[in-house]
């Protein structure tokens, strides 16, 4: 291979790796139109907690199920997409639980039934959580659990809108009280 060839392919791969380091970066873009309708997206969340979580203390017995509820307050003028998402590209609410040694999470979380609202920037109307949401949590302890207090790790992702823009998702880690009896 001739010397200018390899200097030409040698730096035109060094502007490659520079364009996608410098990417990463760089605020969300809303999807283009060949995805679908799309909302515009901000740079930066509004002050304040937007999205809290709170869990209430679940009795488990050993080999009896159970269910722990997360209990989801959105601020007021924000919504949440909800699980499912109207479209692919919106990112759903979800739950996520770390693996805890005497609890088992015996199913996917139970989302709550969606609301169904228009907003400017969407076609059609969009599912979404406003104002109090609850996820629900099935569990069982192993046998031989002992008796006394344990925690779920868990982390919720939420993508906060306002009725003219997304902002870009959060993951909110929490944790869930559990008592074994």
């Amino acid at each position: 291979m001739h010397r200018p060839t390899y200097t030409f392919i040698c730096c035109l791969l060094l502007i490659g790796f520079a364009a996608c380091a410098t990417t990463e970066n760089q605020p969300v873009k809303a999807p283009t139109e060949s995805t679908g309708p799309s909302a515009p997206f901000a740079e930066t969340m509004p002050a304040g907690e937007v999205v809290r979580v709170s869990a209430v203390a679940t009795e488990l017995r050993a080999g009896e199920p159970a269910e722990a509820t997360l209990q989801i307050s959105i601020a007021d003028g924000l919504h949440i997409n909800a699980n499912p998402p109207t479209y692919s590209y919106l990112r759903a609410t979800e739950l996520t639980t770390e693996p805890t040694g005497n609890i088992v999470v015996t199913g996917p979380p139970v989302y709550p039934a969606a609301i169904t609202k228009k907003f400017a920037f969407a076609e059609k109307p969009l599912a979404v959580y406003e104002g109090e949401a609850m996820i629900k949590l099935p569990l069982r302890a192993k046998r031989g659990a002992p008796k006394g207090a344990s925690t779920i790790r868990a982390r919720l992702r939420v993508q906060p809108c306002d009725d003219e823009k997304c902002y870009p998702p959060r993951t909110i880690e929490t944790s869930i009280p559990v008592v074994f009896k």
